[in-house]
């Protein structure tokens, strides 16, 4: 079965939170969190590089005993430490650790001092009132959890859209390589940019004598296949994620493309269209009768129903019909009208690249400036600039610069917005730099009108430049802090300062409904790869996907413009 980095890093990070349940060394379960997301955020695949021959122990983090497992993972499949751990642990703990809320150490607490080792022990001990009794746990602690374990217990599982393009752009192209073969897409969820995926659904075109049923079923990774006809199959991978594959003919590729990507909401309300038009759609075509008179293509599609084409993103039933009618669809941003980067790392903190490596990788993206915003004192885990190593920092990017031809490196900080709303470096430190991007890194427990005040009175420091991701959610493991994203977004076209998509896979905020609500208050949005090695600026790609289905064009990206253009727009809030 070929292995994804997406499943090193399940492993690494199940290693080590089961590691802390044991109470083992705190250096070596750090060894396995950081070489989790090292591989995790690692954009070429640790089986290619193997394959390669390539030296995993050049690997930031990585050593002889990390790079062995690694190896053992991708030829095997499993891990011998993992397996030992769950044979000394009970066999559902791994589950309590999914569950928002509940970390290894609380996992410890609950098995040991009440012998709750499942979802519904936890919940059933939560309904009961017992875990409130627990040191540093409470009422309202009980409360979360319960609601948290309800929650999970109820919903299918998703994955990330990161872990899931991993699986299937490899799934792509093993079926390309079939007999016949003349188009592979995905569709559904996936194609929509959604922030998880539920299963993936595939339509391919191909020859009536294609193999390609038969190569999709007998894909090495194929755990369990559930139907298997000529044109339709369906099949579970050994990941746990289901796939869905349809061959279609020509004629009605469109039609089907359509339909498989969905929404529902959209479908239906494209369907109703159809009807009062005495139409009649469905994944075969438009009909007028029984003569189809489009569905080899979406926008034969939309053209009989009188709508330009549109985008996947848009496709959710939020207004989008009405702006196709009244020709007011934007011009979706892409990632080829992204000019710079403005929240990147290096090795001076928590990155794995020099300032040199991480510039020229990206201007050989394309792009024609970055900016270097690393991490501020507050975050000592991270090893935070204070002033002095900030000011070395900066004179180190004017060297730097002076060595570069059309590529330009800009000065920054991620500042700590702390409590009460103060910024984490001194006035004096921050007035050298190009942009001072705030984040909120803590306490994101604060009650809503206190998180809120925080984090406008940071836009009000004069240096202020932009709010990193804004909402602080973690995907499926963190919660959005709550604060008053209306005032936040309103307070910044007051002060004259932007707002950020982090593409961050595990992030993707802003959410799509900010950005929207940012476009129509006329508050640009960064789309920032928070990249902390070469590789992560791969992460644009899927920062792109989520400002398409927030409705952002090119005009609504602050990094789309031009650098001159970029310098006059971020002196604003210094004015």
């Amino acid at each position: 079965m070929p292995i994804h980095n997406a499943d090193i890093a399940a492993i690494f990070t199940e290693i080590a939170e089961l590691l802390e349940i044991e109470q083992a060394n705190p250096f070596r379960i750090r060894a396995y969190r950081n070489a989790a997301r090292i591989v995790g955020e690692l954009r070429r695949e640790v089986r290619a590089m193997i394959e390669r021959g390539e030296d995993l122990t050049e690997l930031p983090g990585i050593g002889d005993d990390l790079a062995g497992k690694m190896r053992e993972i991708v030829d095997t499949g499993k891990c011998n430490m993992l397996e030992k751990l769950h044979a000394a642990l009970p066999p559902a703990i791994t589950e309590l650790l999914h569950v928002p809320g509940l970390g290894p150490k609380r996992v410890r607490m609950l098995w040991h001092d009440l012998d709750v080792q499942t979802l519904e022990q936890v919940a059933r001990a939560a309904r009961d009132g017992r875990i409130r009794a627990l040191p540093g746990f409470g009422t309202k602690t009980e409360a979360n959890i319960l609601q948290a374990v309800e929650a999970h217990l109820s919903k299918a599982r998703r994955v990330k859209l990161a872990t899931a393009a991993q699986y299937g752009d490899s799934l792509v192209a093993w079926l390309v390589g079939a007999r016949g073969v003349e188009r592979v897409e995905i569709a559904g969820s996936y194609r929509r940019c959604r922030e998880t995926v539920g299963d993936l659904d595939i339509l391919v075109v191909a020859d009536a004598d294609s193999d390609v049923m038969t190569r999709f079923v007998g894909y090495d990774e194929v755990a369990e296949v559930l139907s298997h006809g000529p044109v339709r199959g369906s099949v579970v991978l050994k990941s746990g994620l289901q796939v869905d594959l349809r061959v279609v003919e020509p004629a009605a590729y469109g039609a089907a493309l359509c339909y498989f990507t969905g929404s529902k909401a959209h479908n239906i309300a494209i369907r109703r269209l159809a009807q009062d038009r005495g139409l009649k759609l469905n994944e075969y075509g438009v009909f007028r009768g029984r003569q189809r008179i489009a569905g080899d293509s979406e926008a034969s599609v939309y053209r009989a129903l009188g709508l330009p084409w549109i985008a996947p993103e848009l496709r959710e039933d939020r207004g989008e019909i009405a702006a196709a009618r009244a020709h007011r669809l934007p011009q979706l941003v892409e990632l080829a009208d992204l000019r710079g980067d403005l929240h990147v790392h290096t090795r001076a903190t928590d990155g794995h690249d020099s300032l040199r490596d991480m510039a020229l990788a990206a201007q050989a993206l394309g792009l024609s400036y970055i900016a270097i915003t690393e991490h501020s004192r507050r975050m000592a885990m991270t090893h935070g600039l204070d002033p002095r190593r900030l000011a070395e920092q900066c004179d180190a990017i004017d060297v730097l610069n002076a060595t570069l031809s059309g590529f330009v490196v800009l000065k920054g900080i991620e500042v700590d917005i702390l409590e009460d709303g103060s910024l984490d470096l001194p006035d004096a430190a921050l007035a050298r730099l190009d942009l001072v991007i705030g984040a909120v890194h803590s306490r994101f427990d604060l009650p809503r009108a206190k998180q809120t005040a925080r984090i406008l009175r940071a836009m009000d420091h004069p240096c202020f430049t932009l709010l990193a991701h804004p909402t602080g959610r973690l995907i499926e493991s963190r919660e959005p802090y709550d604060a008053d994203m209306l005032r936040i977004v309103r307070h910044a076209k007051s002060r004259g300062c932007y707002l950020e998509l982090n593409a961050h896979p595990e992030r993707l905020d802003l959410l799509d409904t900010h950005c929207l609500m940012a476009k129509e208050e006329g508050v640009l949005v960064a789309i920032n790869s928070d990249a902390h090695s070469r590789d992560d600026y791969a992460n644009l790609r899927f920062g792109i996907g989520q400002a398409r289905r927030g409705w952002l064009a090119a005009t609504d990206v602050l990094n789309t413009r031009p650098l001159p253009e970029l310098r006059r727009l971020l002196a604003k809030p210094k004015r």
